[in-house]
């Protein structure tokens, strides 16, 4: 699937309103010492990311005041201050988007419900490597766990 442009005009809402954008990504060293190793029958594709991979897009807008998280495993809350951040901040409700729907969104948005977050799914801003994986998580997973709604919509309630 493609990546859009909501996930910038989501944040730039946010940031207009006050609210802390959070940038999460995923990390490991140079020789992926750290990444998980067990054998498994689909191997990921770290091995073949592009020489870009850390940096942000520009077109995402990122500023010096959002608050950056690096994950080093499929969700953005274990082993990383995220829940920290929010729970400091007092935010219980996360709008959450990216790339990897049915593994990093969905495994974030696990994460994030377990820990007694409310969640909203913005489903244009998010993205896999097919639209049967992105659909499958939209349609089996997320309707359990959050609100899955448009771009549209959450800027217009915001």
């Amino acid at each position: 699937m493609k990546w859009s442009l909501a996930p910038a005009r989501l944040a730039e809402k946010c940031r207009q309103q006050g609210s802390p954008v959070i940038m999460v990504r995923v990390g490991w060293s140079a020789d992926f010492g750290e990444a998980l190793k067990q054998p498994v029958d689909a191997q990921t594709g770290a091995h073949a990311l592009p020489d870009n991979w850390w940096a942000w897009p520009l077109a995402l807008g990122k500023q010096d005041s959002d608050i950056e998280v690096t994950k080093r495993q499929w969700g953005a809350f274990y082993g990383t201050d995220l829940e920290l951040q929010l729970r400091r901040r007092g935010i219980d409700t996360i709008i959450l988007c990216g790339i990897s729907t049915n593994i990093g969104v969905e495994s974030t948005a696990r994460n994030a419900w377990e820990l007694g977050f409310n969640l909203l799914i913005a489903e244009d801003a998010c993205s896999a490597a097919s639209a049967e994986q992105h659909q499958g998580s939209m349609t089996n997973i997320f309707p359990r766990i959050a609100r899955v709604r448009s771009t549209e919509d959450i800027l217009a309630a915001l």
